[in-house]
């Protein structure tokens, strides 16, 4: 039997359609299985697509989040982009001008805070569910062989290229200036060589700005269908948590405006900000606007 699921696909980081990250979200995916999530998410082929349940906690909403390849734990734009939609929708609890949610996932608890603005549209900021964790580091020389640069265009005045996760890991690397930024692509056996040291092939190069935003940035995920994320709200609030870790400010609250996704055409524009208290990062944050795109029936067997 066949049976139709209304999706919505909004644009996440961005006040303009066709630009920021693209989201399919099927606001009652109740019935599908893990299968046929799969199936639907390779279908839109967009960074990630989400599935929203009833929830199985008494929280807002369990959540689900595909790559075109694989389920994973967190992420940053389809959460943002899934509380928007239900906003947009009324499907949640109606609310006056702010409320704060919380998404059931495999990775924990995500809060998100909502605020209504002037024009009718959403703010969204999630809290991540996960603690900052900091893992491996890597030499120069590995990461610019993956991201097709000289060894001396990655620099290690804060930290080297390491891996660093609130939810999801990432591997997060600073660079000389926005020229090297521009410079960057995949080169796929770079990669190869990353994977077969066990480092995350999700890799997130930055470096620092003085215009209109503190950082520009850019995400390389080859092997998990994209080559280039336009907007990636899970590694820029690793990014936030991993410079408030190295910052030497014993307590305060940290905020960066960050741009990604102009290489691409489909320019995004994030707010990351944490919180420290003696010495340690207690929590990371990112938030956006999104604006909707369109809305279907996909059908399913």
């Amino acid at each position: 039997m066949t049976v139709q699921y209304k999706y919505y696909i909004c644009d996440v980081f961005t006040k303009k359609r066709f630009g920021g990250n693209p989201l399919a979200v099927l606001p009652d995916a109740s019935g599908l299985t893990d299968k046929q999530m799969q199936q639907i998410a390779r279908e839109f082929n967009f960074s990630e697509s989400t599935f929203v349940f009833p929830p199985e906690n008494g929280n807002t909403r369990k959540v689900r989040i595909f790559t075109p390849s694989t389920e994973v734990p967190f992420a940053g734009h389809p959460n943002i982009g899934t509380a928007f939609v239900l906003a947009s929708l009324g499907i949640i609890e109606e609310f006056y001008e702010t409320t704060e949610i919380v998404f059931e996932e495999k990775a924990g608890l995500v809060p998100i805070f909502l605020r209504k603005l002037d024009d009718g549209s959403f703010w969204c900021e999630l809290q991540a569910p996960e603690k900052i964790s900091i893992g491996k580091t890597i030499s120069a020389e590995l990461l610019a062989s993956a991201i097709s640069l000289a060894a001396g265009k990655i620099i290690a005045d804060i930290h080297p290229p390491q891996v660093v996760s609130v939810g999801l890991p990432f591997l997060i690397a600073e660079l000389i200036d926005q020229a090297a930024l521009n410079e960057a692509s995949v080169n796929l056996e770079g990669f190869k060589k990353l994977a077969a040291q066990n480092i995350t092939p999700f890799v997130h190069i930055y470096t620092r700005s003085n215009d209109e935003f503190d950082i520009r940035a850019r995400m390389f995920a080859p092997f998990d269908g994209m080559l280039e994320d336009p907007a990636t709200g899970s590694a820029n609030c690793a990014l936030g948590g991993l410079l408030t870790h190295y910052n030497d400010s014993v307590s305060g609250n940290f905020e960066w405006k960050i741009a990604q996704g102009v290489e691409m055409g489909r320019p995004s524009s994030l707010k990351a900000r944490t919180q420290k208290k003696f010495g340690e990062v207690t929590s990371t944050y990112i938030g956006g606007n999104s604006v909707m795109v369109c809305e279907g029936v996909i059908f399913v067997d």
